[in-house]
């Protein structure tokens, strides 16, 4: 948890670490104070509210924790760290401070913690172990979950926000623990006077997703596709049997093998070049276990 030192000292400890780990078979963060700053920084970007959990993998003396949750009430703290004086301090320091049963300190490797029941997660740890972590953070945290770090990044998982104010000030990085929505969905949409089978798969890294669909014998690919958390948004165009040339915009939250939103639908009025009818529908997607977007669609796709 680097760095009431200077930033250039960060960086001369994080080359000599680099090589330490190198030969190291299990790495770890050795601790260093933070600048109260920075831990400020940390805190406000993440923004934790009432009825929220935060915690400190490798928590040190404490200082991000007790800054989570001073002049925030209802929010509860956890620290983590392997050090277990750093650990005894730490919870002496909560009482200290009157946190009572807000705060607490566990002597635990970061990678034994349950993150499942945590809103935010500050980490102040070196590159490595970061990386090492990143896996857990999108296997095990709930998604809408806020991950904060500092100085590093989590490689190819972009940041949602970053405060990055230059010079000797390390930059500040957000992530939003995505739902998982890779793989198969079907949903059912009742539109001119009958009922059209969505079939769609979507691809995922991160936060980052892609989606098409089929529909009778017609495929078309997802635009604007934002996933968020557990929200998901995207929009299509396409024919629809019965109804026409249809644009389809879909907004929803991701509840494990469920999808539960609205869509907004324009859809031509019959008879009328170019007038459209507006409509707003409930929309519920349930996970498949085979892909029926893959399903033979034959060769009459007029």
């Amino acid at each position: 948890m680097p760095s009431r030192r200077s930033f250039l000292s960060l960086v001369t400890a994080a080359s000599a670490w680099h090589g330490f780990a190198a030969r190291a078979q299990e790495r770890f963060s050795p601790f260093v104070g933070s600048n109260p700053e920075n831990v400020r920084r940390m805190v406000e970007l993440a923004a934790p509210r009432s009825g929220e959990t935060v915690i400190d993998l490798g928590s040190g003396d404490g200082r991000i924790v007790f800054a989570g949750v001073e002049g925030r009430p209802g929010v509860d703290g956890v620290g983590v760290d392997i050090n277990a004086e750093l650990v005894q301090k730490a919870n002496a320091a909560a009482r200290a401070k009157g946190f009572g049963d807000r705060v607490r300190f566990i002597h635990q490797n970061a990678f034994d913690t349950d993150l499942g029941k945590v809103d935010v997660i500050f980490m102040w740890l070196y590159p490595e172990l970061m990386r090492l972590l990143r896996p857990k953070l999108l296997a095990q945290a709930r998604p809408g979950t806020r991950v904060v770090a500092a100085t590093w990044d989590l490689g190819s998982w972009q940041a949602d926000a970053v405060d990055d104010q230059g010079g000797a000030m390390p930059a500040i990085r957000k992530w939003i623990v995505p739902a998982r929505v890779e793989g198969g969905w079907e949903w059912d949409l009742p539109l001119g006077e009958r009922m059209h089978r969505f079939r769609a798969l979507f691809e995922q890294r991160m936060q980052q997703a892609e989606g098409v669909t089929l529909v009778g014998s017609r495929r078309e690919i997802f635009q604007n596709v934002i996933l968020r958390g557990e929200t998901l948004q995207f929009s299509v165009r396409m024919t629809l049997p019965a109804v026409g040339y249809t644009h389809l915009a879909f907004v929803g939250r991701v509840r494990g093998d469920t999808i539960e939103g609205g869509v907004d639908a324009a859809i031509p009025v019959a008879g009328e070049d170019e007038a459209m009818d507006h409509v707003r529908l409930p929309w519920q997607a349930r996970r498949t276990a085979t892909i029926g977007y893959f399903a033979p669609t034959g060769t009459n796709v007029s």
